[in-house]
């Protein structure tokens, strides 16, 4: 079994389901031992725990730690990285994921002065500073590794319209942090790359998704459109970007920028979990 990652140790923040689960079992495929955060312990109205996850990387090759964090409480991700640090003595791999779109969807069409203030608090305190603070804790693991990357899932709402106005500032703010943070890095031989996958057909979005009458599975995002679920990539897909990133050993010439997961599957020439090509 080919597993490029193995001894290799990561952390994918905001595991337990959707985008950030993908990551971690593309990773754990890899042979990586990765260190799954989230707050789900139980199943709630969506599916997916951070034991789940942890569970089905180590069935993939991998191994997989659940760990319980809120990434808005700073105790908890500090006690994660010194978990980190105990127990694995480096850091290979940052997967910054973490992001509430449950609480986002109820903002969604809605212009910015009509929406409470906390809808700007959560998106940037859980999605821009959680990746602050977590690059922060990080940062010595990496350095103890001889360098390592740093992957902030972003988004193309970076430079166009997406969802609201919060969301796009958040995700513009966060490419800038990559670009940023890859110059401070740069000497110690860590690269930071933002990564922006496209619609990903999450827990979320099946959730929301409905049948149409002409018989397609769609998902209607308020101001913005339908969209065609079966188009959708899958979490793993995002994953096998991340992956693909990793084992780059020419990562340094992308470190700072922003690419999308197609760009990614053409450049690295990996298709999606269920398809034979990659979406379109």
């Amino acid at each position: 079994m080919n597993q490029p990652l193995a001894g290799r140790i990561a952390v994918v923040t905001g595991a337990s389901r959707g985008v950030g689960k993908g990551i971690a079992l593309e990773l754990g495929a890899a042979g990586a031992t990765v260190y799954v955060t989230g707050r789900s312990v139980t199943r709630g109205a969506l599916p997916g725990t951070v034991n789940e996850t942890a569970a089905a990387v180590t069935a993939l090759g991998g191994r997989g730690i659940p760990v319980v964090c809120d990434h808005r409480n700073d105790r908890e991700v500090a006690a994660l990285f010194e978990r980190v640090r105990a127990e694995a003595g480096h850091l290979d791999l940052l997967v910054n994921n973490v992001f509430s779109s449950p609480d986002l969807a109820a903002w969604l069409g809605r212009p910015f002065w009509e929406l409470p203030l906390a809808a700007w608090d959560q998106v940037m305190d859980i999605g821009t500073r959680s990746h602050y603070v977590a690059g922060v804790h990080a940062a010595p693991l990496l350095f103890a590794a001889g360098g390592g990357l740093v992957v902030n899932i972003s988004s193309a709402g970076a430079r166009q319209y997406s969802h609201t106005t919060a969301y796009g500032v958040g995700k513009a703010a966060l490419d800038k942090m990559t670009a940023d943070m890859a110059v401070e890095l740069r000497p110690r031989n860590v690269s930071v790359v933002s990564v922006w996958p496209g619609l990903v057909r999450t827990e979320l979005v099946d959730a929301a998704a409905r049948t149409a009458d002409h018989g397609r599975v769609e998902i209607e995002l308020p101001g913005e459109g339908s969209f065609d679920v079966s188009a959708a990539e899958s979490p793993r897909f995002v994953g096998r970007g991340v992956a693909a990133l990793a084992t780059d050993p020419n990562i340094h010439d992308r470190s700072g920028s922003a690419v999308s997961t197609h760009d990614l599957a053409r450049h690295y020439g990996f298709t999606d979990a269920d398809s034979a090509t990659q979406p379109v």
